[in-house]
């Protein structure tokens, strides 16, 4: 007889859980947490001003889109579904969910400043020892320079791979604008098969009802009770 632990899904919680006991100390989620808390966002804050509800602080949408983005996931949807799924981003988002309008929105709004932030987000990793974010490679690795070890060093080659991190940004950004098309895309075609279902449905029951409205036209005209008669 195998001695397998019994599973037991419903075992109730002494305290209340926290997630930040679930993630791992050295976790990337935290690590883009804490970069994005020492950046200056003052430009992002103040666009908030005067607004009637409190909103999402943009420190959490921009360290979703940047963990996001670096873990190849790139549409709002995602990003919204994963803050309930991913122990990660429920991490980052601090147990919020920001529904993926919300998300889209930010993004759009901010678009120019977001490719900044993440290109600073970026050089800070490289800055620090890590070679890759993610997906993202920091290292330069993507340069195709025939520089020496020394040269590795220079400004010149730093530039290089300031440029190359730009790039990177931007082609993730834009993968992300292409998931937000699709994205647009299946709720417009859905919501096209939901109104041609409706309309159908409508002819069905108008159809269904026509018998029983020329059996009254019968009965109005006469036709009925001759019927009856016969």
């Amino acid at each position: 007889m195998n001695n397998f632990r019994p599973i037991n899904r419903d075992t109730g919680f002494l305290l209340p859980p926290s997630v930040d006991e679930w993630l791992p100390q050295r976790h990337l989620a935290r690590f883009v947490v804490e970069v994005i808390d020492g950046l200056d966002l003052s430009e992002l804050v103040k666009a908030y001003r005067g607004t009637g509800s409190a909103p999402y602080h943009p420190a959490m949408l921009l360290g979703l889109l940047v963990y996001g983005y670096a873990t190849k996931v790139f549409s709002s949807r995602a990003l919204e579904r994963a803050t309930y799924d991913s122990v990660a981003f429920r991490f980052i988002a601090g147990n919020e969910h920001p529904d993926h309008d919300t998300i889209a929105a930010f993004r759009k709004r901010f678009l120019g400043q977001i490719e900044a932030l993440f290109v600073e987000v970026l050089q800070l990793a490289r800055t620090m020892g890590m070679l890759k974010l993610g997906t993202v490679a920091l290292d330069g690795t993507k340069i195709h320079a025939s520089a020496s070890r020394h040269s590795a060093l220079s400004y010149g080659h730093a530039k290089k791979i300031e440029k190359q991190l730009k790039k990177e940004v931007r082609q993730l950004l834009h993968l992300a604008e292409r998931a937000e098309e699709r994205l647009v895309g299946e709720q417009a075609a859905h919501s096209e098969q939901t109104c041609r279902a409706r309309r159908a449905g409508k002819t069905h029951r108008q159809e269904a009802r026509w018998p029983s409205a020329r059996a009254a036209d019968g009965w109005r005209t006469g036709e009925g009770s001759d019927r009856l008669d016969r």
